[in-house]
């Protein structure tokens, strides 16, 4: 994997040696692009790394695939990037891959109760897979309400009419459900 961080107009002009960011052009996906993710994310480095990926999605790219095989532990500052992102390309038509996770940083994604929210994929193959899937067969909104769900914060069982924002009668968190039955916080 060659340092393609030029596919991205300044990308390069901050550096943080905690966490290294290689790119490299998703070719068999409109838009779509990887990111390879070196070392780990937390409270003091999240600004930068959210300050990368908004460069990314800024020169166009929406279709993220996150490569965090070398990615060594999240915090839940780090896990907020990621629903941040989320929260950005979402209404531009992307979204988002969590790919080769290792098991102590999903541990982290799952204890806060945000697996659900992220599509994680073993390989590049099903990841690729994933993004041309999407938007070929997206259910109809009736199909999917009511639905019923965990709340990400506190994993009350509730459930949704319609898509919208309320707040969780448990924990009182803000949550946002979209017309294909996502959840988000906010």
């Amino acid at each position: 994997m060659g340092n393609n961080n030029n596919l991205v107009p300044g990308f390069n002009d901050e550096r943080d040696d905690s966490l290294k960011i290689n790119l490299e052009k998703l070719e068999e996906v409109e838009n779509g692009l990887v990111i390879y993710l070196n070392g780990y994310i937390d409270t003091y480095n999240s600004s930068f790394f959210q300050k990368r990926i908004q460069k990314v999605v800024e020169a166009g790219f929406i279709n993220l695939v996150f490569n965090c095989a070398s990615l060594n532990y999240v915090s839940s500052t780090g896990i907020g990037s990621f629903t941040a992102f989320l929260k950005m390309i979402k209404p531009k038509g992307g979204d988002i891959v969590l790919l080769e996770i290792q098991p102590k940083v999903y541990e982290v994604f799952q204890l806060l109760g945000f697996s659900q929210f992220f599509n994680i994929k073993d390989s590049m193959q099903e990841a690729s897979a994933f993004f041309k899937s999407v938007g070929t067969n997206v259910p109809s909104s009736d199909s999917i309400f009511p639905k019923i769900f965990s709340c990400p914060v506190c994993s009350k069982r509730l459930k949704a009419t319609k898509s919208g924002r309320f707040r969780c009668s448990e924990c009182k968190s803000i949550l946002a459900i979209d017309p294909q039955g996502q959840v988000f916080l906010g």
